[in-house]
């Protein structure tokens, strides 16, 4: 039987541990991660250097009509991204899993604490163009938690169903065109008047297809 994203919990909670990557006892860099050059790949642009390690708190929420997805905007005030939407996250500090990185930056973006994490595994690493290697962390929120963002990093706490984000038709491929460039090509995902793109839609694409491709 074919699971999708629609599925119950007690269904879908055993599927998706198996189809992420487990907490311990995993290398992730024997996996071919993903990037921003994954509809680019002619592209030669990549970061100098060595990529920065860091982790974002793919967080999703039972609710009465389904699981949510929890998103944020980023602060107006902020050097990079600013007003874009993102997961909960951030660099990790050295000695960090991706889990406990993503777990402290949530509690610091947006006041979740962490005994309402239910950790259930690690998405693909994914290569942004602006020089950062980072792994997505899987987890169900379970109810009681009270969130508050910090100002200074978030603009908007917000959920968006998780169905939506894991179907494959609301994954629209978009240009982005600048004279004297070539055509750059990324995902977007609209929805309620948020626009989900970038790569925290790439990062949502990549664990489409992990959780429900046919690939894995």
């Amino acid at each position: 039987m074919r699971i999708g994203p629609d599925a119950p919990l007690e269904v879908l909670e055993p599927h998706l541990r198996a189809r992420l990557h487990p907490l311990d006892g995993h290398d992730l860099a024997t996996h071919r991660p993903r990037s921003d050059q994954d509809l680019n790949p002619g592209d030669a642009v990549r970061p100098a250097g060595e990529l920065t390690a860091a982790a974002v708190l793919a967080g999703l929420i039972p609710r009465p009509e389904g699981l949510s997805v929890l998103l944020t905007r980023r602060s107006d005030a902020l050097r990079r991204h600013s007003g874009q939407v993102a997961f909960p996250g951030g660099r990790a500090e050295p000695g960090e899993t991706p889990w406990q990185t993503a777990l402290r930056e949530a509690e610091e973006e947006i006041g979740l604490a962490p005994q309402h994490v239910r950790l259930l595994g690690l998405g693909d690493r994914y290569q942004t163009g602006t020089g950062y290697s980072v792994t997505p962390v899987v987890a169900i929120l379970t109810p009681g938690f009270d969130l508050r963002a910090d100002p200074s990093e978030v603009a908007e706490i917000f959920e968006t169903p998780f169905d939506f984000l894991m179907n494959p038709d609301n994954h629209e491929r978009r240009v982005w065109s600048q004279p004297g460039l070539p055509d750059r090509h990324y995902y977007a995902m609209p929805h309620e008047g948020r626009f989900i793109w970038g790569a925290t839609a790439g990062m949502l694409r990549a664990l489409y297809e992990r959780l429900f491709g046919d690939g894995v």
